[in-house]
Parts: structure tokens; sequence; C-alpha cells
């Protein structure tokens, strides 16, 4: 189904204007090509995030992960946390928030400490 400015994905809500519009953009074109709802809204949000912002590698690195009995977020290779929850759903709430405000890429971790996946290239 195409979305528009009014109507998208939820996923979509917390990402800078610009960045949802060219995302909603490139994932209607996707769908046009049969690409499943979920396989267009990653390719659509990365590609929006590099047309708007560039290249990755500029933009700042962050991470959830485990430590001990809870789960922080900080910028990567930084030992300083900016938050930390005992759930790591809880905390990812406020860490995609941050990372979208900052225009940030996001790297998560399971609980045995392995990357899970990667958010807003």
């Amino acid at each position: 189904m195409p979305w528009s400015k009014n109507d998208y994905p939820a996923s979509l809500k917390n990402l800078d204007p610009s960045v949802r519009n060219k995302a909603i953009e490139i994932a209607n074109a996707l769908l046009r090509e049969n690409y499943s709802d979920e396989r267009a809204i990653a390719i659509a949000t990365a590609q929006a995030h590099e047309y708007v912002n560039g290249k990755s590698e500029s933009r700042p690195h962050y991470e959830v992960k485990p430590r001990e009995d809870e789960w922080i977020f900080r910028k990567t290779g930084s030992d300083h946390v900016l938050f930390k929850e005992d759930t790591k759903s809880a905390l990812l709430e406020k860490a995609k928030k941050y990372v979208n405000e900052n225009e940030g890429i996001l790297n998560v971790f399971h609980a045995d400490g392995s990357h899970d996946k990667t958010l807003y290239e």
C-alpha cells in the first residue's frame, strides 16, 4: 500500500521530516517494484538518511548493549553512558529518538553481547 506524508508506517514517525518524506518517496517506488513493506521501509530509511545527511561515515555512531544487569546507550567508543534502563525495549525507545535527533546510526546488541542489527544507516 502506498504511503503519504500523513499516512506512513510507525517506524518512520521519529525521523526528521525531510528524511521521512524522502523515505516515503523511496519506499513507494520500491513497493511498485514488488518489494515487501518491511524490506521497502528498511531500504528507504537507509537511503533517505544517506540522501539527506550524506554518507554514514560522517555521522555519529551509537550503541545499545548489555552491561551486568542493565542495558546502556552510549556513543560508540565512549565510556560515558547517555541512558540506562533495566530492559532493552525501554532503552531502545529513548535511544531511537536520541539517534534520530542527532542524525546518527544505532548498533543494537543481543544480551550475549553479539551484534543484533544496525538502524538508520
